[in-house]
């Protein structure tokens, strides 16, 4: 009796542990990561990596008209990130702050020829900070209306010369109709 109990016991447990054992996992297929990153052979900058900190406070700076302040900002973004695109994004944030008039870096006679060296070295496939993009269109449109001041001086003075050719003609026939003598 004692063994039928023993074996009803162990069919029992058998039976309920076969009910309450928990389903095994269908295994998934883990599905494959793919990040952003440039390929094996890319010999190509990160610009994502550019620690913008200095930039973003020179502009910052800038727009507090806190010229001496942006200027150094933008020269340590320079000297601390040391890579083409940050070079040529703080020379044109410089070249810059050389066309404000209320900059004490103002010269633009300067501005001028650093932004042409400048515009030389830009690659144009460089993504360059949106900022930095909108100071190097300010300084296309600068250069531009430079040369439409220096064409327009040029023309000035072609005629004002004219103008007093015309001036000594007219004098010289007024002096000629009045019986005067032309010295």
């Amino acid at each position: 009796m004692i063994r039928q109990l023993l074996v009803l016991s162990l069919i029992a447990l058998v039976l309920g542990g076969c009910g309450s054992a928990p389903e095994q996992p269908v295994e998934e297929p883990v599905p494959e990561l793919t990040l952003n990153l440039p390929p094996a052979d890319c010999d190509c900058e990160n610009e994502d990596s550019a620690d913008y900190t200095f930039l973003e406070k020179g502009f910052q700076s800038l727009l507090d008209g806190e010229y001496l302040e942006s200027l150094q900002y933008f020269q340590r973004y320079q000297r601390i990130e040391q890579s083409a695109i940050a070079d040529v994004e703080a020379r044109i944030a410089i070249a810059y702050l050389s066309v404000l008039p209320d900059s004490p870096i103002y010269d633009s006679g300067a501005a001028r020829e650093s932004y042409t060296r400048i515009r030389r070295d830009i690659n144009p496939e460089w993504r360059l900070h949106d900022q930095v993009r909108l100071m190097q269109d300010s300084l296309e449109s600068f250069l531009d209306m430079q040369a439409v001041i220096t064409e327009l001086r040029q023309d000035n003075a072609t005629l004002r010369k004219e103008l007093k050719r015309r001036e000594e003609a007219i004098k010289r026939l007024r002096d000629l109709t009045l019986g005067r003598d032309p010295e």
